[in-house]
């Protein structure tokens, strides 16, 4: 654990935490859709929190590609449920 700063894994938590809490707001507030666009972007944020835990080791360094495709993934479906949303509300 100690690739990372305290302040860093800090950073890195929180803003894992309030994405989650963000996911189930938004599903509350009746956003199903938007709430399962936001979920490869967790699956990204975690891959990444979970490599930076075992110090970046090489034998898992398939996280790193795992984050980089989630990322991707994540930020298509975040801008497909936008489209959506603005659709539906014009």
């Amino acid at each position: 654990m100690h690739a990372l700063s305290l302040g860093t894994w800090w950073i890195h938590l929180t803003s894992v935490i309030e994405w989650c809490v963000a996911i189930v707001l938004v599903q509350r507030r009746g956003l199903h859709g938007l709430a399962l666009a936001m979920l490869p972007a967790l699956v990204s944020a975690m891959a990444a929190c979970t490599w930076h835990l075992f110090d970046n080791p090489e034998s898992l360094r398939n996280l790193v590609s795992l984050q980089a495709a989630f990322t991707l993934i994540g930020n298509g479906t975040l801008a497909l449920a936008a489209w959506q949303l603005r659709a539906a509300r014009s």
